[in-house]
């Protein structure tokens, strides 16, 4: 490349100077300093060249002419600015090459003014911050568009967090509850993640091992479900030694009563009934429910909700039937929503809880539709 003397052709200065203003627009030193300041924000300029851009900036005289140019020397710069005279010029390198300002060179590389006889200010050779103006839109975007990746990164940094929360719990729960279960695995995947995953403070990308982590989580959670038994091997530990169908007390005997005889209905379990009764079923099923089969639809899929493993609703169905079974599930549902409700918690093991009121219903000391009919009757209390 043949060196001429003067500053080297670069595209960055090239499309600074075919930046321009809207015809008859005048920009003032106070429009001129925010554009610099939503500029510095926007490209993260390091200190240097926002001590050097304000200062180009603060030389703006507020000139009526098509371009903003300002001729400030090297020398002036360094006096205002405490930067060494090379650490000027490498600021102002990186501005133009940042498309921030771009220059405009005189014939022998002077910067300085053209005056009209009257001492009028006609011209002048320096920097043009025209750029740093007319791309004051670009600055918005990219300020917003900085704004949301930071967003984005606290989100993905939460749920990494809870993510790594929920399987360290997950593993003492394993470690504490069941000692024979072998986590092993699961704890060398623990170590390889917490080794890759980046810091909060730091600039890695939290979104690489997002994934990892959820999936590690839900291997977890799921054998430490399958170590509590998960209903194959032992029974749920049930608690409830009351009677299903009255609201349990301390002060209550423990024993299991007779169902009043003027609370057992001879049309069965009705839809209607069902629906009046446990309301949580029109979260599941839209419009009006009339029919048995959506019914049974709903108890179908709220039965893991409650946590009623499948071989408590194969019982279930064994005992008293589909139908049946799935009021049941929907009667249980809608108990334990109203004890969380009231704040008692008195139902903590809602799956037990439903495989407790199969088995008392096999054995007739326990009838859902008396059950639904009272559940009614307190409604329209």
């Amino acid at each position: 490349m043949v060196q001429t003397g003067g500053r080297p052709l670069t595209r960055a200065a090239l499309a600074g100077q075919r930046r321009a203003l809207d015809d008859g627009r005048s920009v003032t030193r106070k429009e001129l300093s925010a554009s610099a300041r939503e500029a510095a924000k926007a490209l993260g300029l390091r200190p240097a060249l926002r001590q050097v851009l304000s200062e180009l900036v603060a030389a703006w005289g507020e000139q009526d002419w098509a371009r903003l140019i300002v001729w400030p020397s090297n020398d002036y710069l360094v006096s205002r600015t405490g930067l060494s005279e090379r650490a000027v010029r490498y600021a102002l390198r990186d501005l133009v090459a940042l498309e921030v300002v771009t220059p405009k060179d005189s014939a022998n590389g002077k910067r300085y003014a053209i005056r009209a006889r009257d001492g009028t200010i006609v011209d002048a050779y320096g920097f043009d911050l025209t750029p740093l103006y007319a791309r004051r839109g670009d600055w918005a975007a990219a300020i917003q568009a900085r704004a949301e990746t930071r967003e984005r990164r606290r989100r993905a940094f939460d749920a990494l967090t809870m993510h790594r929360r929920a399987v360290e719990e997950a593993l003492h729960a394993l470690a504490s509850r069941h000692p024979d279960t072998a986590t092993a695995d699961l704890v060398a995947v623990q170590a390889s993640l917490a080794a890759s995953t980046p810091d909060r403070r730091g600039t890695g990308d939290p979104e690489a091992v997002l994934e990892a982590w959820g999936e590690l989580r839900q291997l977890v959670e799921e054998r430490f479900y399958a170590a509590g038994c998960d209903g194959n091997s032992c029974r749920h530990i049930e608690t409830d030694n009351g009677s299903p169908t009255e609201a349990w007390s301390k002060g209550s005997p423990g024993t299991v009563g007779a169902v009043r005889q003027i609370e057992r209905p001879v049309a069965g379990l009705p839809p209607s009934l069902v629906v009046e009764a446990c309301p949580v079923v029109r979260d599941l099923v839209s419009g009006d429910i009339r029919e048995e089969h959506e019914i049974l639809d709903a108890g179908m899929r709220l039965r893991a909700t409650i946590g009623a493993h499948q071989s408590a609703w194969t019982e279930a169905c064994a005992a008293l039937g589909p139908y049946a079974a799935a009021v049941l599930v929907l009667i249980v549902a809608q108990l334990h929503d109203d004890d969380v409700a009231s704040g008692q918690n008195r139902i903590r093991n809602p799956g037990g809880y439903f495989r407790r009121l199969v088995r008392l219903a096999e054995e007739g000391r326990y009838h859902p539709a008396a059950e639904l009919m009272a559940m009614r009757r307190r409604r329209l209390i």
